[in-house]
This record gives C-alpha cells, structure tokens and sequence, in this order.
C-alpha cells in the first residue's frame, strides 16, 4: 500500500512537471530518456561500456544490448529487448525509471557487479516475460511486486546476496513452466512450498518425499504428474496440501492418515484409482477432504466417523459403491457433503438427518432408492438440495417446507408421486427449483420460485398444473352437471354463516370493550418485560398483520439464521419487521434469541447502529420493529458491479470507520458490554446518504461480570475467530477479528479468504495487491486513510486474541488519521 501511495504521488509530480513535453514524446523518446538517466547513474566504465547509447532513438542508432519490435504503418518500433552480459556493468537499479519501459518484454543483466536491492518499481514492467539478474551482487528481499508480472515466463536471481523468504505473489497465479528442482528440500527446512496456477510439469521433487519439516502445500492447478502413494510421505507438521488439477496417479495412501496435524487434504481432479484407505480416519484434525473428480472405487470407509472436525467432504464424480454408512451423521460438524455421480445403492441413510449444520448436500447421479427421509426436515441450515438422478420413490414430505433457508431445490428425475405438498410455500428463499421428469400431479404452490421456472424444470410428469401458464389446470369433470346443486347449497349455507358471523362480532366487541388491551400484550416475564414500544399506538400489533397481509412472503426482503425481514409501510413510513421463526416443540432457542435481542437493543443509542422501534413478543408472533434502510447490505454492494464502483474510496473509508464507531460503543461505552458475535457483510446496511449501520442484534451477547460467557456457537463462516474452532469463550476480541476480516472485504470488494490463513504465516503480502481492481487508486489522502484500514485489519486478525486491539483503540486511530489528512488538505 506504502508502494501504492509513493507511486500516485511520483506519478502526479510527473505529470505536472513533465506535461507539456508529453505532448510530443513517444513511447521511443521516453525510453530512451530513462536508460540515458540510469546509464548516467553508473561508474565511469560501465559508461564506457554504453557509449553507443546516445541520441533520443536507441531502435535507429543501434544501442549496445537494446533491440526494438518491427515498426508497422502508423506505429513506431518500441524498446523490447536489453539484454547486456558479461560486462561487469557496476551501479544499482535505483535511478531505473521501469514505469518508460513497460513496453519491455526480455530484461537480462546477468553475470555483471550490480549491487543494491531490486526495486519494488520493476513490478510497472507489466510485458516482461523473460527476467535474468543472476550473478550479480543484489541484496535485500526479493519484491512482491515481481507478482504482478503476469506474463513472465522465466526468472533468475540466482548468485545474489538476497535475503529472506519468496513472495507468495511471484509463484502463485502465474505462467511458470518446466520441471520443480528436485533439491527444493534439500537443507529439510522448508515449510511452505506454493507453485499453484501455473504450468509446471513433471514429477514432484524427490527431496519432497521426507520433508518432515512441511506445514503447508500448495502444487493445485498445473501439469504435474507421479505415482500419488508413492512421491508423498509422511509429515508430522502437514496443515494443509492441495494437489488438485493435476496428473497424479495411484492410490489415496495410508501416509495421510499417519499426517496428526493434517486440517486440509485435496486431491480433486487427477487420476487416482483404487479404494479410499481406510487409514485415512487417522487425521482426525482434517476439516476439508476433497477426492471429487478421480477414478475411486469401493465403500466410503467407516473409519470416517473419526473425522469428527469436518467441515467439506467432497467425494462426488467417482465410482464408489455401497450404501451411505451411517457413520457420516455422526459429523456433527459437517457443513458441505457432496457424493453426487457415483454409483451408491440403498436409501438415503436418515443418519444424515443429524448433521445440523449441513449448508449443502448433494446426492445426485447415484442409483439411492426409497422415499426422501423426512429426517431431512431438520437440516434447518440447508442452503441447497439436490436429490436428483437417484431412484427415489413416494410422496415428496410435507416438512420440507420446515427449510426456510434452502435457495436450490433439485428432485428432478426419480419416480416421486402424489402433489408437491402447498407447505413448500413456506421455503421462503427458494429461488431455483427443477422436480421434472418424476410422476408428479396436481396444483404446484403458489410461490415465486415454481411461478418463474421454466417449463423444462417442471415438465415430463404426471399431471402438474397451476400458476405456471404452460400448466393450467383442467376444469374438474362434473363440473357444469353439479354447478346447479352447487349454487343450491351455497344459497342454503351462506345466510347461516352470516348469522353466525354476525353473532360473534357481537360477542367480540363485548369482549373487547371489557378488555381493550386483549389485542396486543407484549410478553412480560418474571426477569424482565422489555417493554419499549413507544408509539403511543400508532403502530399496534394489528396494524402490521394488516400492511403484511399476515406476514405474506410478497413482503420479505431478507432471511436471517433466527428471523425473516419484511418490509411493512404503514401510512407514510416505511419500517422493517423482524419476524422470528416459529420455536418447534419444546424448543427455545428463538425465543432466548429474541430476549437477547431485546437486552442488547435496549442500551442501544448510536448513529450507526438499526434503530428499534419497537417489539411485540405475541402468542402468536413475536416481531422486532425497525427503521427501513434502503441502501441495501454491504454484501450486495460489492457483489454489484455498478453498486461496487459507486461506493468509492472515501465511501468506504467512512463505512469502516462507522461500523467501528458502533462496535466502540456496544464494547465500552453500554453499562454491560454487549458483542455482536456475528458480524459480517450481510448485517452492515446503508442508507441513501451510503451511512454503514450495524444490523440483526440476533446473537448478541451481554458480558455480565458475574456469569459465565461460554455459549452455544454462533456466527457466520468466514468471519468467525479462529479461537472458537477449540474454545467457546466469547469476549469482545471476536468482533474485532470479524471486523478485521469486514475490513479487508470493503478494501478487496470480496472476502480475503485463504489470505487470513497466509497472514498467519508470512509478512510478504504487497498492500497494492489487495485493492480492489474495480476502483482507480486511491488519491493521496484517501490513500494514507486507506493504507491505515489495511494496518488495522491486519492486526484484528491476529491468531492471538490477546494481540487484537481494542474497538476503542481503532476508532481513536482511525479518527486522529482522519483529522490529520483533513489538516493536510487544508495545508495545501
């Protein structure tokens, strides 16, 4: 980031002092005019050396070691070659301006007496494809900036004085070709080794095979191939290894279950053959295991039920046997389970049921029969379904319309009969559904995922009609014969209704002028009665069942693990309703939710945080009132191209310092700190005026002095402390590692991913690198601001608690920044 700033300030100086001769110069001329400066900057014999470099042409006057491309009609040659050998030129790079000769495509200085450090400008040479500085006496550590030479092919900095580690950018993402060096651990010293992205080919190194020292692996997407079971050891320190997408063969070791600190295994996409060894349950710490994309065969091992801290197993486009053991509901951590296009017989185990926090399960493309397990209802965290391409039989279970966050619903091609149950209404964020090519009959729900799916995701059944116009439901026989008797029997039952009718309206306005409050009586406990409606009736509990058309899911503008959001206008005002997900049976979690909620809310007066307006805790509801905000969440933002460039850098800026400004307050400054615990992009709304406010107060907790905060788990992956994996302890320095993650996601406009885990592990991350590409850099004080929230952000998500500042401590910083590049401004 420092870089990033230095350069717009260079860059500005010179285009004020340089702009008039611009005009006129040429891409020739202005390179001509760096190498001049730099040979100008070299001892007395390397001048010599370079005496033909005079004149502003170095394509027409033949400069020694400078070669140029073949003009074309209408454009001039540039400079594309400098290739000066063997000459023992003596000076350092430093007065090298890179930014004149980005045109360059080959830059070789080897075997000369350069000194100094290789500057972090040589990243401007954005063509190089060809880089040689070996055997020259450069000091210092290697740039990151080399990373963003995206087209270079070959580089050498061998023979040098260089210090330090390898930046994570150079390997990563790049071109890169040919054969790993075999002596790579040689010395039995290295610990991280990342190649990935490229396109190397060949064998892994030898000498990788007892490197015991390895913790992290990373050879995914290239060419490499080799005997898998034979190449690879056993690594007492492994943490992670991704060899995916490449030309591995033979079969999953037992060496990987001997890996005791092993949390991430992927080896997708080669050509592995053989039966999954059962050995593998060994690595109890794994929480990813992606084998998807192989050659397996035989029974998923029921050694499995060992790998008790998994979160993704991924074992789909095999050819694995069997049934689904029972033993994989016994993952109770389990989140993400694909077995899809395999070769798996018998019923959908109902063990599976018991994964609660499952996010997504695919068991498509197999030969599973039987009905769908109701048990499947409970997995009240599904995000996405697919039972397709199995032989599933029977009714489709009414209490699948119990999963209220399942967005994908795929029961396309089994032998499933009977209705779709009208329950499915209540899968409120349901937006892609395909039941075709099933016995399937009758009405389809009326809800917005069937009414907009194409007639191919619903087509070849038995007989589905309804609200899809392709599918319009046939007059019932009989109709006209019995049309007379109908209208007979309505004459006869609708003066009786009537009456009745009219009888206890009588009875409830008696009742009701007995006992005006009977309609709205917010819940009173023994503990507490959170009372704080405060509209002196203006918003009373029948008027927001009457603007929501009792909760229609026309109204609903968002799903939250505890609630579902609807926006109600009453009169002139617009306002959000918070409505809780019905409690099941003997089950309080959501309402202990609420209270919570309430507690927290409550003590709650800051510019930045969602007002409450009020609350009704109902026999039949419970709903939160708040004020409606209609810029949308910071997640939608930076997923929305148009959205993302609008909310600039100064935008941002102020987002980050208002959500720390809010998180202050809840930490220090309420009379029991109160912590969010689930802090991420899609609780962070704006208004219209781009103010960041804290939202869904569903999880918090208060910090009570004398009781205990261990707690249940909550949260939002990706975004939860790395403690809360061993211990749940919650304390204030959780919210500050989501904020830190919070704010390199508005920094990058997506979320860091693996780069929390790289920041664990190396300092050689470049600033400029994290920016978000959709934006121009930022101007010089923005910049300086900018530059501060990358700081912030990286010490926030420190491993260590103890070394995560203060909120408070951030929003002082923050704001003294703030005033200083105000003052600058000013100044000049």
């Amino acid at each position: 980031m420092c870089g990033s700033v230095v350069a717009v300030l260079l860059f500005s100086c010179y285009n004020l002092l340089y702009a008039p001769s611009l005009a006129t110069a040429t891409p020739t001329s202005v390179a001509a005019s760096a190498l001049l400066k730099w040979k100008a900057s070299l001892d007395k014999h390397s001048q010599s050396v370079l005496s033909s470099w005079v004149g502003s042409n170095p394509c027409h006057n033949n400069w020694t070691g400078v070669s140029c491309n073949n003009a074309t009609a209408g454009v001039e040659s540039v400079v594309t070659s400098i290739i000066i050998q063997n000459v023992n030129l003596t000076g350092t790079l430093g007065d090298l301006d890179t930014w004149s000769l980005r045109n360059l495509e080959t830059f070789d200085l080897s075997n000369n007496a350069l000194y100094g450090s290789i500057p972090s400008s040589i990243g401007n040479m954005s063509n190089l494809r060809y880089l040689s500085l070996n055997a020259n006496n450069f000091s210092g550590t290697i740039p990151s900036e080399i990373g963003m030479l995206r087209s270079l092919g070959l580089l050498s900095l061998t023979g040098n004085l260089l210090t330090g580690h390898i930046p994570y950018s150079i390997v990563y993402d790049n071109m890169l070709s040919g054969p790993l060096p075999n002596e790579i651990c040689v010395s039995g010293s290295l610990s991280h080794f990342t190649v990935s992205n490229n396109l190397f080919s060949g064998h892994v190194p030898k000498s990788l095979k007892n490197c015991s020292s390895l913790f992290r692996v990373r050879l995914e997407n290239n060419q490499l191939t080799g005997n898998i079971s034979q190449d690879f050891g056993i690594y007492p320190k492994l943490d992670y290894m991704d060899l995916s997408y490449n030309k591995f063969y033979g079969e999953v070791s037992s060496n990987w279950g001997s890996c005791p600190n092993l949390t991430s295994l992927k080896i997708s996409n080669n050509n592995l053959s053989g039966k999954i060894s059962s050995e593998l349950g060994g690595a109890t710490r794994l929480v990813q295991l992606d084998l998807s994309s192989n050659h397996l065969v035989g029974e998923i091992p029921t050694s499995f039920e060992r790998l008790s801290s998994l979160v993704n197993l991924h074992l789909d486009n095999n050819m694995l046997l069997g049934t689904i053991p029972s033993v994989l509901g016994d993952l109770y951590n389990l989140e993400d389970l694909n077995l899809a296009k395999n070769s798996l017989t018998g019923p959908i185990n109902e063990k599976l049921g018991e994964c609660l926090k499952l996010r997504m399960l695919n068991l498509s493309s197999n030969k599973l029969e039987g009905p769908i397990p109701i048990h499947i209802s409970k997995l009240d965290k599904l995000e996405s379904l697919d039972l397709s391409e199995n032989n599933l039989n029977g009714r489709i279970p009414p209490l699948l319309g119990g999963l209220t966050v399942v967005q994908t619903l795929n029961l396309s091609r089994n032998n499933l009969t009977g209705s779709i149950p009208s329950s499915l209404t209540a899968m409120v964020s349901l937006t892609t559904v395909d039941v075709s090519f099933n016995q399937l009959e009758g009405p389809l729900p009326k809800m917005r995922a069937f009414e907009d799916a194409p007639k191919e995701a619903l087509g070849h059944n038995k007989g589905l009609c309804g609200n899809n116009t392709e599918l319009e439901c046939p007059t019932q026989p009989g109709h006209q014969g019995n049309k007379k008797k109908v209208s007979i029997v309505i004459l006869i039952i609708l003066p009786t209704l009537g009456f009745m009718f009219l009888v206890l309206v009588v009875v409830f306005c008696y009742l009701r002028k007995r006992n005006p409050n009977v309609t709205f009586r917010p819940q009173e406990t023994r503990t507490h009665p959170f009372t704080i409606w405060s509209y002196d009736g203006k918003m009373v509990y029948e008027r927001i069942i009457e603007a929501l058309e009792d909760f229609d899911s026309k109204h609903i503008i968002g799903v939250g693990g505890y609630g579902t959001v609807y926006k109600a206008e009453l009169s002139s005002e617009i306002f959000a309703v918070k409505k809780n997900h019905a409690p099941e049976d003997g089950e309080m979690q959501n309402l202990k939710s609420f209270k919570n909620e309430i507690r927290a809310l409550t003590e709650i007066r800051h510019q930045n945080i969602v007002k409450l307006y009020g609350f009704c805790s109902h026999s039949r509801h419970s709903f939160l009132v708040y004020e409606f905000l209609s810029g949308g969440s910071l997640r939608n933002v930076l997923n929305h191209m148009k959205q993302a460039v609008e909310f600039d850098w100064e935008k941002r800026v102020m987002a980050v310092k208002s959500i720390a400004s809010a998180l202050s307050y809840m930490h220090h400054d309420c009379s029991q700190p109160i912590i969010h615990r689930d802090l991420s992009s899609s609780n962070v709304l704006f208004d219209s005026d781009w103010v960041a406010h804290v939202s869904d107060f569903g999880t918090a907790r208060l910090l009570k002095p004398d009781s205990s905060n261990w707690t249940s788990f909550a949260g939002t992956l990706g975004y939860i402390a790395p403690e809360l994996a061993y211990t749940m302890e919650v304390n204030e320095k959780c919210d500050v590692y989501s904020f830190g993650v919070l704010t390199l996601e508005v920094i990058m406009g997506k979320h860091p991913g693996e780069l929390l885990t790289l920041l664990q592990e190396t300092k050689g991350i470049s600033h400029t690198e994290l920016l978000d590409q959709r934006l121009p850099l930022p101007e010089e004080q923005v910049a300086q601001q900018v530059e501060l929230l990358v700081k912030v952000a990286f010490s926030c998500v420190h491993k260590s608690p103890q070394s995560r500042p203060s909120m408070r401590s951030i929003t002082l910083d923050l704001s003294v920044e703030t005033h200083a590049a105000k003052s600058n401004k000013i100044s000049t």
